[in-house]
């Protein structure tokens, strides 16, 4: 063999030898590295992209805003490439997830039933509200409760006038049957809105307790009144999702879906009742848990907003997946 044959043959060796080289995915996250999403989500799917690929195809979770800040753009940030996949929440761009926020009602989850499951189960009915994009997850919070500042809620009638945020368009409705004036604004801006004022209360899980320290500014908590919960998305652009190879795109399939949602949801449970047990503890604090008598005044007051929203969308059809009719 002459020379040229040997290289030619001992560079076809070195190109068979080279490993494809790895894939790292970037995560957007709006919030700090230990808000629950980062281990339920993030962390969770570098660890089973990791191991199911050799190391091939990883995640990396880009905190507190780091590729953007602000939460109400996460979903176009992977749309546009910004990130791979982002977090975030369907109510902070209500227009654009109209019948997947119907999940987010009184009385669509039951107490104790997974929003992640009933998300799954009306998948056919709101895929087209997530353009540009694959979901990767979808779940609920923990129901929400009352967290307010300086005002301490027994009945329909302490929330009159209140300045209440929402994260949006469906909390809203349920604000306004109570007889609150709804605020809608980005959770990362609630801490200094109960601080100065601006806003006298907030409807929302209590996880945001210990993630967005919220106890910390606010001194009074009803719960068991029914205000419905939040929900959330983890999405890939389509064009990372299809940029993958068939392998990993598999791998990512096969990690991500009802399983990962389901996750993230349990994750927010068990964050959510570790707030309230911590901030009872707390002496400046007051809770008030309803009873099914006081609980049942609320009830009144919402019974119309599920109906009148579900009509208002065309949205019966995922009202019965996500109840499983």
């Amino acid at each position: 063999m002459n020379m040229k044959h040997v290289i030619a043959a001992l560079a076809a060796t070195l190109v068979t030898a080279v490993p494809v080289a790895a894939q790292e995915l970037k995560f957007a996250n709006f919030t700090p590295p230990f808000h629950t999403v980062n281990a339920s989500v993030i962390e969770k799917l570098n660890a089973d992209l990791s191991a199911a690929t050799d190391g091939a195809l990883s995640v990396r979770g880009y905190h507190g805003g780091e590729l953007g800040a602000g939460p109400v753009e996460q979903y176009v940030r992977a749309v546009q490439g910004a990130a791979d996949i982002t977090w975030g929440l369907p109510g902070y761009t209500s227009s654009q997830f109209e019948k997947t926020m119907i999940v987010e009602l009184p009385g669509v989850v039951a107490d104790g039933e997974s929003g992640a499951d009933a998300l799954c189960r009306a998948m056919d009915e709101i895929a087209g509200e997530f353009p540009g994009t694959v979901p990767l997850a979808l779940w609920t919070s923990e129901p929400n409760i009352m967290i307010m500042k300086d005002k301490v809620v027994r009945t329909p009638a302490d929330l009159q006038g209140l300045k209440i945020r929402v994260a949006g368009a469906t909390a809203g409705k349920v604000a306004e049957a109570l007889g609150a004036t709804p605020v809608q604004m980005p959770i990362n801006q609630v801490y200094n809105s109960l601080q100065t004022g601006l806003i006298d209360g907030v409807f929302t899980g209590s996880s945001t307790l210990d993630d967005f320290k919220l106890d910390e500014v606010a001194n009074a908590f009803t719960l068991g009144a029914p205000l419905g919960r939040l929900s959330f998305f983890a999405v890939i652009g389509e064009r990372a999702y299809n940029g993958l190879s068939d392998e990993a795109r598999a791998a990512l399939d096969a990690a991500s879906g009802c399983d990962l949602g389901n996750n993230a949801e349990t994750a927010w449970n068990a964050k959510g009742a570790a707030g309230v047990d911590r901030a009872r503890g707390d002496a400046k604090n007051t809770f008030v848990d309803l009873t099914a008598e006081e609980a049942q005044a609320f009830a009144d007051a919402v019974a119309d907003v599920t109906a009148e929203y579900v009509a208002s969308v065309g949205g019966e059809a995922a009202l019965a997946a996500m109840k499983g009719e």
